[in-house]
């Protein structure tokens, strides 16, 4: 029989990591083309705030009714679920279960108090008059944002099924690959939370 010359496995045995003919894990370059598509969403959802965000009354606009401070908080508890994260790859890689659920379990929840943050600072605009149907502006600014927040909230579910995944022994160290990849999807919406809160928050109108 022939070798496959469209896979091979890391380790040599077949079945354990499958390669494309790039030499790199199918399942990560899955996830690298996912990323990639969705850096073309964002880059159009930010290119139309950008576009928009001075059209409409001038009492209706976003920048108007922004807290910089509390914004920069959540953004802060964001970014160190990131480190959390990485942790949590290097305790599986080194076959600590424990403090794999551990930091898998201090990324989820900072993620899930950033989304509780942003559910606040929807509910103090909306009280102020601001929502999504106001201005064209605002309706950019939470089109934008509220995607944003969706991807979190779909990162934090992703990271609890990894957490139980692990209490029932499915998580072994041979698929320390599932963790790294769901780490790439987390890193990845924190790095564009930077340029939103940046563009949106920081850059004046």
């Amino acid at each position: 029989m022939q070798p496959n010359v469209l896979t091979w496995s890391a380790a040599g045995t077949p079945g354990e990591h499958d390669y494309a003919v790039t030499g790199i894990d199918s399942k990560k370059l899955g996830m690298w083309a996912f990323l990639a598509s969705e850096c073309l969403f964002f880059g159009a959802l930010i290119s139309s705030y950008l576009l928009y965000r001075t059209r409409g009354p001038a009492d209706q606009r976003p920048g108007d009714v922004f807290d910089i401070p509390y914004t920069s908080v959540s953004s802060f508890v964001l970014l160190m679920s990131s480190l959390t994260m990485v942790l949590a790859l290097a305790a599986i890689q080194q076959g600590d279960h424990r403090r794999l659920r551990l930091w898998l379990l201090a990324t989820a929840m900072l993620g899930a108090v950033f989304v509780g943050g942003q559910v606040y600072e929807f509910t103090v605009f909306t009280h102020e008059g601001l929502n999504i149907s106001s201005s064209v502006a605002a309706t950019s600014f939470f089109v934008l944002t509220g995607f944003h927040g969706m991807h979190v909230t779909v990162g934090v579910l992703w990271l609890l099924s990894l957490v139980g995944m692990s209490m029932q022994g499915e998580l072994p160290v041979s698929r320390s690959l599932d963790v790294e990849i769901a780490g790439l999807y987390w890193h990845f919406v924190d790095v564009v939370w930077i340029v939103i809160f940046t563009i949106v928050y920081l850059v004046p109108l």
